[in-house]
């Protein structure tokens, strides 16, 4: 039976957190790549450089070498319960994450009213506790591979708590035609098989639900002027990055008609204010607190720019609505 080209091809007994180098794309199997970046992790959590190459034919990204499912687990257990929420807190405070996460689920409100609702990478669930306020007869559900998920449930952000990742065995079997609405927020650059968890989402979708996908934008222009300082970029934990054509077509040949293709709405104005945080990382927190004045300069542009930038290709992230088939 063959694999997907997702499927891990190598494994490795000198490094338990990493897998050797693989020559084709994970998406296409073109062997036409180069090294789009180079980085260590930005908290200096630890040592050593993460790769990501990118395909000249489909243009699909993929850390290169990737994580090993020891080498995720690790970062996914630590770096997002400490540092990476620490530093995330610096770049975006709690009420604009708030105000985005309402202003998402408003402008999914035209949405059928739905009985029950999947949010998967949802964290702490805090898209689902503000999409409440427009969905109040919905029944949320959230899934994540940390612990956080287990938390929102007993702080009752979500009515049922899955721990992992929809491709894991088992989990989209026990899910299976659950769900109105699956939503993958910022999740799939982080899945270690994204057409996998695609599948499975479908999988736990009913006939004519709905699947709303927003990722990263690898073809956005900042990547290009900031390099490594890109935040979405995300090494170590961001394992793949899709262009928008890739997952259009991916889901059209899952049998999905896709509705929505939004480029403007999804950005998120934090590029200039994470690269300097990112510079500032390594620095003493007296230095830190000492640039401080350059951090709220950054910020300032990305907010003052951001009506322009969300409709130029500076937009750094897209938002895929989708409806699967009845059939």
């Amino acid at each position: 039976m063959p694999t997907s080209p997702l499927t891990p091809q190598f494994t490795t007994a000198h490094d338990p957190f990493q897998e050797p180098r693989r020559e084709d794309c994970p998406w296409c199997g073109s062997r036409n790549l180069r090294t789009r970046v180079r980085a260590p992790d930005p908290l200096r959590h630890r040592p050593g450089t993460f790769a990501l190459d990118a395909c000249r034919d489909c243009g699909h990204g993929f850390q290169n070498p990737r994580l090993t499912a020891e080498g995720i687990a690790f970062f996914h257990r630590d770096f997002y319960e400490r540092h990476l929420e620490e530093f995330t807190a610096r770049v975006r405070s709690g009420k604009a994450v708030r105000r985005r996460h309402r202003a998402t689920a408003w402008r999914l409100s035209d949405l059928r009213e739905p009985e029950s609702w999947l949010d998967v990478g949802t964290g702490h669930a805090r898209f689902p506790e503000a999409a409440k306020e427009f969905f109040p007869y919905t029944s949320f559900d959230g899934l994540d591979p940390t612990a956080r998920v287990e938390q929102a449930l007993l702080e009752g952000r979500v009515e049922e708590a899955h721990r992992g990742y929809l491709s894991t065995p088992g989990m989209a079997a026990r899910l299976r035609a659950r769900y109105d609405v699956v939503t993958m927020f910022h999740h799939l650059e982080q899945a270690p098989d994204p057409r996998a968890e695609l599948r499975a989402a479908l999988t736990v979708l009913r006939p004519g639900g709905h699947l709303v996908v927003e990722v990263p934008d690898p073809r956005c222009l900042f990547a290009t002027l900031l390099g490594r300082r890109w935040l979405p970029y995300g090494q170590p934990r961001h394992l793949h990055l899709l262009p928008l054509a890739n997952l259009r077509a991916e889901l059209e040949s899952l049998g999905c008609t896709i509705l929505v293709t939004d480029r403007k709405s999804p950005h998120v104005p934090y590029d200039l204010a994470a690269a300097v945080a990112l510079c500032l990382a390594h620095l003493h927190p007296v230095l830190q607190l000492a640039a401080s004045p350059l951090m709220d300069v950054a910020a300032a542009l990305d907010h003052g720019c951001a009506p322009l930038l969300r409709r130029t290709r500076f937009s750094n992230a897209y938002r895929v609505v989708a409806r699967k088939g009845a059939g």
